[in-house]
């Protein structure tokens, strides 16, 4: 397999008019207990200089080194779908998810691709069986208007469908649609395992997510100086239902936001999730570890 990023992070974000300190973070003291970063994106490049970036090596190496041994590789398109087969296929530390994310799934309507790219979504989830889950799929009402709404409603109900059909964990991107995804997954049913990534809600999001037994994930957004609504959330979240990512390029915990991140970094954001829990730190981590093993189906 190739270590060139199918993307880039440039690419995929929103455009800011000034450049941020692209600089990489120095990586952070390690935790006392592993955990594994349940959502990463390695297929998308995570610098501005080419020459910069993290190759999948490197990121998983620098994890490691600070207790992070595992990755969950998300795909969230067709050629980052492929690259998370194969670099699961390739690296032990890597499992996958496969999946048209959200703001996909218009685009394929559009071009009239939509039935062949999930049915190439469903080939690839059954290609390996270190392919763990479907996802990132859902619904977001940030990137996409009206007319893209149905698209993405008819791809997050084909892959819950497609999740419960091959027993896999069900990874959901919400992004200010909370109402309508709690709605589409009490018509379809929740799978067996489903995990809220990158969980954006308040207290009350989380209660109703938890009542439907989701696992919720936090990223480098519970550090975040606005996100008092979020540790509510997570402060209420039971000590067997919190998981850790990254999101990586994406998210980076303060007080680096807008550099660079990578799952080195979720050292940060666990101990800032361990000081809204008031929790010992090597106890949280001892959880989520064994958490995101669950909501996985088992240790690799």
């Amino acid at each position: 397999m190739t270590d060139r990023p199918t993307r880039t992070r440039a690419a995929t974000e929103e455009k800011s008019g000034s450049r941020r300190d692209r600089e990489r973070p120095p990586a952070p003291d390690p935790l006392p207990h592993p955990v594994v970063d349940n959502h990463c994106h390695l297929d998308i490049g995570d610098s501005d200089d080419p020459a910069a970036w993290f190759s999948t090596g490197q990121a998983i190496e620098a994890a490691a080194a600070v207790g992070v041994p595992r990755i969950v590789q998300i795909g969230c398109d067709l050629p980052g779908a492929r690259w998370a087969v194969e670099a699961a296929a390739s690296y032990d530390a890597l499992v996958a998810g496969v999946a048209l994310h959200p703001n996909e799934a218009p685009r394929h309507a559009a071009a009239g691709t939509l039935e062949e790219a999930l049915a190439e979504i469903e080939r690839l989830a059954q290609a390996h069986g270190k392919v763990r889950a479907v996802g990132e799929t859902g619904l977001d009402n940030f990137r996409t208007g009206e007319d893209g709404r149905a698209a993405q409603v008819e791809s997050f109900r084909r892959h819950i469908d497609l999740a419960k059909r091959l027993d896999k964990t069900l990874v959901i991107h919400d992004r200010d649609a909370h109402e309508e995804v709690l709605a589409v997954l009490d018509e379809e049913g929740v799978p067996d395992r489903w995990v809220m990534h990158c969980f954006s809600g308040d207290a009350d999001v989380a209660r109703r997510c938890l009542d439907r037994g989701a696992y919720l994930s936090f990223a480098g957004t519970v550090t975040f100086k606005n996100a008092q609504p979020l540790r509510d959330a997570l402060a209420i979240t039971p000590q067997d239902r919190v998981l850790v990512e990254t999101d990586a390029p994406y998210l980076t915990p303060t007080p680096y936001r807008g550099r660079p991140n990578a799952s080195y970094l979720v050292p940060v954001t666990m101990r800032a999730m361990a000081e809204v829990r008031d929790v010992d730190l090597g106890e949280l981590c001892a959880a989520v570890d064994a958490n995101t093993d669950a909501a996985f189906g088992g240790s690799w």
